[in-house]
């Protein structure tokens, strides 16, 4: 335990993001648990409304940090791509655990099984929110070498850029083409 806490001390952000992600889940867990176990809509919409803020949260130490003089390193450049991903994934990992908690906690519908044609429109879908959400980080590391500025400050921040090139490019196999493939041979079977 001693050099978690060693480490989290040496790099405050990865803290914040650290504590960002568990408070994600457990303000969703709790809005869930309000809807579906108490029975309490109004609170359960305020609780999941609150999700966002951990992004602001993350955002604001960010900006904190880097501009008290702190210099820029690999939990700086995580935070932004905390930030592209769960702005831009957030809402949808909302509505996936509701679906979920409502089949197993109130009796709604099982989650639906994509298929086919269906299965590979999702892929492509959960892709072009991949790329989205690279978007917003490489938007949001630019914004901080530019403001920054100072080329030895910045240079972790650049390491980011192929890193989330690779996240595109293994989203990419993984999911579309993994599933036009898999689906072209299924279909290859069946006929």
């Amino acid at each position: 335990m001693d050099e978690i806490g060693k480490f989290f001390a040496e790099n405050p952000m990865a803290a914040v993001i650290a504590g960002g992600e568990i408070g994600f889940w457990v303000l969703i867990a709790a809005g869930l648990a309000v809807r579906y176990g108490l029975r309490a809509r109004r609170a359960s919409v305020v609780l999941l409304a609150m999700v966002p803020l951990i992004d602001v949260v993350v955002l604001v130490a960010t900006v904190i940090d880097l501009g008290g003089g702190a210099k820029a390193n690999f939990t700086h450049g995580l935070a932004a791509v905390y930030l592209g991903f769960s702005v831009v994934f957030g809402p949808s990992m909302v509505r996936w655990a509701d679906v979920r908690f409502a089949h197993r906690f109130a009796g709604g519908p099982p989650p639906p099984k994509r298929q086919g044609r269906e299965k590979l429109s999702h892929e492509w879908r959960e892709f072009g929110k991949c790329v989205l959400a690279c978007g917003l980080a490489a938007a949001a590391l630019l914004a901080a070498i530019i403001v920054i500025g100072t080329p030895e400050q910045v240079a972790p921040l650049w390491g980011w850029f192929p890193r989330l090139g690779t996240v595109l490019a293994i989203w990419l196999v993984t999911g579309p083409v993994w599933q036009e493939l898999s689906g072209s041979r299924r279909e290859e079977v069946r006929r």
